[in-house]
């Protein structure tokens, strides 16, 4: 009778495509084409204490789970092996409390695995240069053309190879996304984190398209949960679940082993100021007052000149995590902010033909941080980074028009932008060519900060002073395991 019974199971399986999950113990293989899904916690559908009602960014516990989930992924799900992709949420397609902010959290869930992965690129020479192999996956969070969210602006580099998760599916570009990879038939391990919402309704088309009758969750059960469409042939496919069972502490992780810090010696010192009647400098109209501004470059991000991913490398995910206990008492902002992550870089390397990467780095920099003061995070998405304008309009966006006017702020940036933003705000205080000229920042410094006041009147000062205190020659490049 038992036989039977286990004789009509297979024939079932064998007429409607399904096969059952293997155990969620073992990892999937890597013949396969897998479909893994991470349900990044949001507002809505999330394991209590995971984000911030505030904020709607991931707490110090929502962080924890993301770093202990990164090792459970990498090992138990993967079996240690490398993903093929990592797609997760574009952030200013979800925005969410009363002051509209940007879904971080989705992001932030999938960095630390992202780290535990590794990418090969050539240096700045292109085809023909020596390959150098990072620590570090490059998280696909761009728009798809045609499909960019309200107030967010048109991108001039379109880039299909580097598109994200729209939350809401605008115009089915998520399914057209998943569509490309089965088309492709490529094995190995494809990576989606974003909230419940997309996630549920992503699999339960991709469960109609195959037409497999697969038991895909209809509800949610937390964010320990991992689900995986395995698909061995077309109409072949099996759910794998898997649950961690992670129970992560509600403080801010403590990194394995400490960080080394350092002086303030990275740039030579210097000190512009801009008083009203002094060497010809004048107050602009809609000069912003009492604002101070503190501008941070992305964490590490080049093991050699030229290499460039869009995200920064391990070592850089040590900076990350440490810059909360780093910048303690030198600086107390009262909202960070930093460039759409949807963006796209325009790299110079090769990878399985595809030169554009989301610019993820800075805003992955400042996360943390944000995270662990409880900070509003907001993304610049109504301009572009690769704008030729982008510094002025930087400048004039906040330092001028009142928005800033009594606040405190955090800004993650691309370094190489920080003195032409410099530039265009000293020159709107002098006369043409009369300004101040500010220096370049270096190449290989990672740690500095440079600090933009201006007082009740609007006078404005702009110094080097302050650094992270972080000794980049002595990060690991490994990342950090948690």
């Amino acid at each position: 009778m038992k036989i039977r019974i286990l004789c009509l199971v297979l024939a079932l399986a064998l007429l409607t495509g399904f096969s059952p999950s293997p155990s969620p113990t073992i990892p999937l293989s890597a013949k396969n084409v897998n479909l893994i899904f991470v349900i990044s916690p949001d507002l809505a559908f999330q394991t209590p204490g995971d984000v911030n009602p505030d904020t709607a960014n991931l707490t110090n516990q929502g962080l924890q789970r993301s770093l202990l989930l990164a090792g459970y992924l990498k090992q138990q799900v993967l079996g240690g092996k490398n993903v093929n992709r990592i797609y997760t949420l574009e952030p200013m397609t979800h925005l969410q409390t009363a002051k509209k902010l940007p879904d971080m959290a989705a992001m932030g869930f999938i960095q630390q695995f992202s780290m535990l992965n590794q990418i090969s690129l050539t240096a700045l020479g292109g085809y023909g240069s020596p390959f150098i192999t990072a620590n570090s996956y490059p998280l696909n969070a761009s728009y798809a053309p045609g499909f960019v969210p309200s107030g967010v602006v048109t991108p001039t580099l379109i880039c299909p190879g580097c598109q994200g998760l729209d939350f809401n599916d605008t115009g089915g570009k998520n399914e057209a996304l998943v569509a490309a990879i089965l088309e492709i038939n490529y094995p190995g391990y494809y990576v989606f984190s974003a909230p419940w919402e997309t996630t549920s309704s992503l699999m339960a088309n991709i469960n109609k398209k195959l037409g497999s009758n697969l038991a895909v969750p209809e509800t949610f059960q937390g964010s320990n949960y991992v689900y995986a469409i395995s698909i061995t042939a077309p109409k072949s496919a099996s759910l794998v679940t898997y649950n961690s069972n992670l129970k992560p502490s509600s403080t801010y992780p403590v990194l394995p082993s400490p960080v080394a810090s350092t002086k303030c010696i990275a740039q030579k010192p210097f000190s512009f100021s801009a008083t009203d009647g002094m060497n010809n400098a004048k107050i602009p109209a809609g000069a912003n007052t009492n604002e101070t501004f503190y501008m941070v470059r992305h964490a590490e991000a080049h093991p050699v000149v030229g290499w460039d991913n869009g995200s920064f490398v391990a070592a850089g995910q040590w900076r990350a995590l440490a810059l909360p206990n780093f910048l303690r008492g030198k600086i107390s902002p009262t909202e960070v902010y930093s460039i759409d992550p949807a963006q796209v870089t325009n790299a110079t390397q090769i990878i399985a033909g595809n030169s554009d990467f989301s610019y993820v780095r800075p805003s992955l920099t400042v996360e943390p941080y944000a995270i662990a003061n409880n900070l509003p995070f907001y993304l610049v998405s109504e301009f572009e980074l690769l704008n030729p304008n982008s510094p002025k309009l930087t400048s004039e966006k906040f330092f001028s028009g009142g928005a800033f006017s009594n606040k405190t702020v955090l800004l993650a940036w691309e370094h190489e932008h920080f003195p032409p933003i410099v530039t265009a705000l000293l020159a709107s205080y002098f006369p043409a060519n009369s300004a101040p000229k500010v220096p370049g920042w270096p190449g290989a410094d990672y740690d500095t900060i440079w600090t933009v006041k201006l007082d009740a009147k609007g006078n404005l000062t702009v110094d080097n002073a302050l650094c992270e205190g972080i000794d980049s020659a002595k990060l690991p490049v490994a990342a950090p395991r948690f």
